[in-house]
């Protein structure tokens, strides 16, 4: 499993841009579905038929496949890249950070002369390095897209890379996907695209599939580290069942259907009220006539930054939840 996390998240696809991680991943679960196609948006649609029976609910599980990132916007005279975000980026985390354009090229990012050492600055105070002399020399060009460049860490149980915000999400999904062997549902996984410019792969597949009901597969935020208060998840304690966000209610029945397939599984699981952000479940509970919808987060530290931190055993114990879900039929859903 480390292998494949480390191949997702070094793969570059920030938000629009995801035709490369689709392939690493339509590549990983090759053989494993009944059902595999690409829609409009981008979205990599997997479905996997019930063992029996015409009839069965449709169940959508969505893990977003794209990346936080940065647009060039203007190449001033002295060669200097001006961008603007794409996705939830913290000017506080851009500060001496490494990027690597669609191209392939390599950039640092920088900012213009600050009031005070201490002052965060603003991203249009901020420009990407690439090493120019001039604009006539700058190999880059106004819409060229970047992301965070950084190699994966193995710390043992702990794993730190860019872009786990949610390749984790789309290798609890594959992994699942390997090893459900029947399912009562007609199930559809779901690497969905855009997720970080406002949910609109899961908006769209959503649309077209029409599920009975659906969950997302993401990442949380973390209070398990100096000062952090208020929020109760910590790395090792097991994947978060969502019962609420700054987007989205989990319908209790969802709610009650994970906590109780995790405790029949003996699956330690943490329960999740976080205070900001959102995920695609809030753009599938909101498609036709509504859906009801849950999420299942790995709790994550430094999200959005460019060296975020996962659990393995989040990860493992993730993937055992989604197979139980998946496996058996639940009752009152």
């Amino acid at each position: 499993m480390k292998k494949l996390i480390q191949t997702l998240t070094e793969t570059f696809s920030p938000s629009g841009y995801e035709s490369a991680i689709r392939e690493v991943i339509r590549a990983e679960i090759d053989g494993l579905a009944d059902e595999i196609r690409v829609d409009a948006l981008g979205n990599l649609i997997v479905r996997k038929k019930p063992t029996k029976g015409k009839d069965a609910r449709r169940i959508m599980i969505a893990a977003h496949m794209d990346e936080i990132g940065l647009v060039a916007s203007h190449i001033d005279d002295n060669g200097f890249v001006r961008f603007t975000t794409i996705g939830g980026v913290y000017p506080q985390m851009l500060m001496g950070a490494r990027v690597r354009f669609y191209s392939g090229l390599p950039g640092i990012v920088h900012t213009e002369p600050l009031d005070k050492p201490t002052d965060t600055p603003s991203v249009d105070k901020m420009f990407i390095d690439v090493g120019a002399k001039s604009r006539a020399d700058c190999p880059i060009k106004v819409g060229e897209v970047a992301a965070f460049e950084r190699p994966f860490l193995d710390l043992g149980d702990r794993l730190v890379a860019k872009s786990m915000d949610d390749r984790i999400g789309c290798v609890v999904a594959i992994e699942a996907l390997r090893a459900l062997k029947s399912t009562p549902y007609d199930v559809y996984f779901v690497f969905t695209t855009q997720e970080e410019i406002g949910t609109r792969g899961a908006e769209t597949s959503a649309f077209g599939i029409d599920p009975h009901l659906g969950f997302s597969i993401d990442v949380t935020a973390w209070g398990d580290t100096p000062g952090r208060k208020n929020f109760d998840m910590a790395l090792g304690k097991g994947p978060a069942i969502k019962i609420k966000d700054g987007g989205m209610l989990s319908d209790p029945r969802i709610v009650e259907w994970m906590i109780q397939t995790a405790e029949k599984a003996k699956i330690p699981y943490q329960r999740e009220v976080l205070l900001g952000g959102t995920t695609d479940a809030r753009a599938m509970q909101l498609v036709r006539a509504g859906v009801p919808v849950g999420c299942i987060s790995i709790p994550c530290r430094y999200v959005h930054s460019p060296s975020e931190m996962v659990d393995i055993n989040d990860v493992q114990n993730a993937v055992k939840l989604v197979v139980a879900l998946l496996g058996n039929p639940a009752s009152g859903l």
